[in-house]
């Protein structure tokens, strides 16, 4: 198993995106690229962490490449929006690919330089393509929120 963060928005979303693909063990929201240490979701929602509401995705490599998941997270926000995603403002709501050793990293900008120059957006790609810090797990309340809330059919962010 291997591990992939990403950041696109609010983390329900997201999650909801990654979870059911074939292929994917297990998902988790929290907070990361951050600096404080064990943030809670007030502290990561006052701005003044630094961290980024994401998701940390453990998925099979034989079943699901880390270049389908970068498809995933691509497709499923505006990575031309800084610091927001929709009517989330702040860089907690940030896009940005966290990224866990040189062959993610080597995707990951392989992907974005791919994206760009296919005319898709026409603003520039603000995705931040980063080192993998800490991963804190959000909240028990927030894992699989949209599955909790009957809503996990419904395509957010």
């Amino acid at each position: 198993m291997e591990k992939a963060t990403f950041a696109a928005g609010c983390f329900w979303g997201v999650e909801e995106a990654f979870r059911h693909l074939d292929g994917v063990a297990s998902t988790a929201v929290g907070y990361s690229g951050g600096h404080l240490q064990n943030p809670t979701y007030h502290d990561v929602c006052s701005g003044g962490t630094g961290h980024a509401e994401c998701v940390q995705v453990e998925y099979d490599p034989a079943r699901v490449s880390y270049e389908q998941l970068l498809d995933v997270f691509w497709e499923n926000h505006d990575p031309t929006q800084l610091n927001r995603q929709g009517p989330d403002v702040g860089a907690q709501y940030r896009s940005a690919i966290f990224f866990h050793g040189p062959a993610q990293e080597a995707a990951a900008r392989a992907s974005k330089a791919r994206l760009e120059a296919s005319g898709r957006f026409r603003r520039p790609i603000v995705t931040e393509i980063t080192p993998a810090s800490t991963f804190y797990r959000a909240e028990e309340y927030h894992q699989r929120y949209l599955e909790k809330r009957g809503l996990a059919h419904c395509r957010i962010g």
